[in-house]
């Protein structure tokens, strides 16, 4: 079992999105995943792995980008529907999700690494590298911590994956990232 399924204090569906609009109705920028992404590529096909509620792939989708959305979690898939039919939401776990199709880049934004169940990292990370193009990227944010992936683990797992690191950051902003008391990553990979 996942993490994120393992855990009650968490909220789901419509109240995470309520969580979202707050913020966006208070004026803070909510598309700092979406504006990274398109920095990285100005167009094409990109899976938003571990969607949640759609928040990144309907913005992205918005922008002309080819989307698919992919959650183990059916309410917060039942929500991104909800906002956006025309995207192409799937229900699955990423350690084993197959789309048929390879994509210019697999994005991770929601912490997804940290929700992923225990002793399956390498598993997802090898799975969704093979979703992504040769010469693709792969994308993931996730928070940094004592009990939490550590970054050296990640550029391993990534490595065998066959991925390569290109550049990291501390935010979705491209704040430089510091080793030293970082609490956030955000890798770019790109697949071999």
């Amino acid at each position: 079992m996942s993490r994120w399924n393992e855990r009650d204090d968490v909220l789901r569906g419509d109240d995470y999105d309520a969580r979202w609009r707050a913020l966006e109705a208070r004026g803070e920028s909510i598309h700092g995943e979406a504006d990274f992404l398109c920095h990285l590529l100005a167009s094409g096909s990109i899976l938003d792995a571990g969607c949640g509620t759609g928040r990144v792939a309907i913005e992205l989708h918005g922008r002309g980008y080819d989307v698919v959305g992919a959650d183990l979690d059916p309410g917060m898939l039942d929500t991104a529907q909800r906002k956006e039919p025309a995207v192409e939401w799937v229900l699955g776990d990423l350690v084993d999700i197959d789309l048929g199709r390879t994509f210019d880049l697999v994005a991770m934004p929601g912490n997804v690494m940290i929700f992923v169940a225990p002793g399956t990292e390498a598993a997802v990370l090898t799975n969704l590298a093979r979703h992504a193009e040769k010469g693709g990227l792969v994308v993931a944010g996730f928070q940094l911590g004592p009990d939490k992936l550590g970054l050296a683990d990640y550029d391993m797992l990534a490595a065998s994956a066959g991925l390569s690191l290109l550049e990291r950051w501390a935010t979705w902003g491209r704040e430089p990232f510091v080793v030293d008391g970082a609490d956030y990553a955000v890798s770019v990979h790109r697949r071999s």
